[in-house]
């Protein structure tokens, strides 16, 4: 709870991001954020800001991103996962919804973060995998990449791996894990961390 009149409520949900310009709310593009803060609006009439545990960028995907917002105690906080379905677009959707304790951040309160990178190595693209792996043709030497992943493991400053323009305090990530296999024709990369920097995956 936050105060009498306000709780805060914690929710999970995952979404395709083919469509948005990432999580953040932007001027002229559309955004998750603005998206489920839209069906908010619609189920209480009220103008709340949800915070992210982080922020994925333009046309990432997510399975498990955790937000909270405080809200007028209308609606009991472990049914706004239902309430935000039958109002958000069909590519989010809302899989848990709680009550948090008036402490609670996203954000800060996040004891790890874990992005999956998928890249299909063919000669030829994909139809139904358009949207959710980096083609690449050519012969790949999957030796040299893991050997190369193992310099990034630990606390780093990562600012050679950051996009332009990144509005942060810090540039000092630690990663715990950053793994290369493959599955048929794709390659996985699996990388675990305290956070990430904007676009620091895919330059990885």
């Amino acid at each position: 709870m936050v105060g009498d009149a306000l709780m805060r409520v914690g929710v999970i949900i995952e979404y395709d991001g083919t469509n948005y310009s990432g999580w953040q709310r932007q001027i002229n593009a559309n955004s998750i954020q603005a998206e489920i803060e839209k069906a908010i609006y619609k189920l209480t009439n009220q103008e709340v800001t949800i915070h992210g545990a982080g922020r994925t960028d333009a046309g990432v995907h997510a399975l498990a991103q955790v937000f909270h917002f405080d809200v007028d105690n209308l609606i009991p906080a472990e049914r706004y996962a239902d309430a935000l379905n039958s109002k958000m677009p069909f590519d989010m959707r809302a899989i848990k919804s709680w009550l948090c304790d008036g402490d609670f951040h996203s954000r800060y309160d996040a004891t790890g973060k874990h992005y999956q990178y998928r890249i299909l190595n063919r000669p030829r693209p994909t139809a139904l995998h358009r949207h959710r792996a980096w083609h690449v043709p050519k012969d790949v030497d999957m030796d040299r990449m893991k050997r190369g992943a193992k310099h990034l493991l630990g606390e780093h400053d990562f600012t050679s791996f950051m996009a332009a323009r990144s509005d942060i305090e810090t540039t000092v990530r630690t990663l715990y894990r950053v793994d290369v296999s493959t599955e048929g024709e794709f390659i996985i990369i699996d990388v675990k961390g305290d956070g990430f920097l904007r676009n620091m995956v895919r330059i990885i």
